[in-house]
């Protein structure tokens, strides 16, 4: 079969978002996947994702040619997004090049490696969504130490409610804003104990709902405690970096917009591997001072290498 189309560009976008390759599956051996293995049903129900992006899809007819001798041609929908960066696909088999060898900080100080894989999964996703909760506008270096030295006195929803403030900022400082989230630390395990049985929500509208808990928090904690892509994960790098590189249709004001921009165009089984991949990027060659265009990929294809 032969495809004819007028908007061959399209088609081809298209065609390769089905050999778009998407964040790969933890090995079940590791904590993370015994995590979203123990949610079971329970963690399936109700999941959400924070105010849903309206994809602007385009609705085309594609004619089909038949290839051996057969008489008429047919035609099909698809869909396509109505808008997306010319050159994303070249722009982001670039970064992955650049981030094979997968030695940025978040690869080793990541949430998917602040928490305890020998105690029980609940325990595990609540590790985990305080970790989220410690890294905003924090180094992972000082995020990973931090969680060291809760996990050392035992990290559990029962513990912290335990521990009195001083303490707790004590062992959390210097992350960012150590004082407001010593006390969103509180006020969220109270909550997990009171109408979670100590476990995390499983979805997204019920994290965001907590105590210092943001959308990237959220989305994060779906996908390393739970094991679902629920949205793509948008912080300073993902938000700096989508901007740079022309990702967004206009310029984007905030870390969410930026989200709602991606999601508008991104194939959606790219959206698991995204926020890794420009963090790692972000860290090591598009700084948010003095980028390292010359060493990059993409210094030719960036909209934002000419002004640095």
């Amino acid at each position: 079969m032969r495809v004819l189309t007028r908007s061959r560009s399209r088609a081809l976008a298209a065609a390769s978002r089905g050999r778009g390759e998407g964040l790969a599956a933890l090995p079940s051996g590791t904590a993370a996947a015994g995590a979203a293995a123990a949610a079971g049903a329970a963690g399936a129900e109700g999941r959400q994702s924070h105010k849903p992006v309206k994809r602007p899809w385009k609705r085309l007819r594609v004619a089909y040619e038949a290839s051996n001798g057969e008489e008429g041609a047919r035609a099909e929908p698809f869909w396509v997004p109505a808008w997306e960066p010319p050159d994303w696909q070249r722009q982001l088999a670039n970064i992955r090049t650049m981030r094979s060898q997968k030695d940025a900080p978040v690869d080793q100080l990541g949430a998917e490696h602040c928490f305890d894989t020998s105690v029980p999964p609940k325990v595990q996703r609540y590790q985990v969504l305080l970790s989220l909760m410690l890294s905003s506008q924090t180094k992972d270096q000082v995020t990973a130490g931090a969680m060291k030295r809760l996990r050392a006195r035992g990290l559990t929803v029962d513990r912290i409610l335990q521990t009195d403030d001083s303490t707790l900022g004590q062992l959390i400082y210097p992350v960012g804003f150590w004082r407001s989230k010593v006390k969103f630390i509180k006020q969220t395990s109270a909550i997990l104990q009171q109408h979670y049985d100590g476990d995390i929500p499983a979805s997204v509208a019920e994290l965001v709902a907590l105590p210092g808990v943001g959308p990237k928090m959220a989305h994060l904690a779906m996908a390393v405690a739970w094991g679902s892509v629920s949205g793509i994960a948008v912080d300073t790098h993902v938000h700096r970096i989508a901007n740079r590189l022309g990702w967004t249709k206009k310029a984007t004001k905030s870390p969410e917009k930026t989200r709602e921009a991606l999601e508008e165009w991104l194939p959606r089984e790219l959206w698991g591997e995204i926020n890794g991949l420009l963090v790692g990027f972000g860290q090591q060659t598009c700084l948010p001072v003095h980028p390292r265009c010359q060493a990059c990929l993409n210094r030719a294809l960036c909209p934002a290498a000419q002004g640095f």
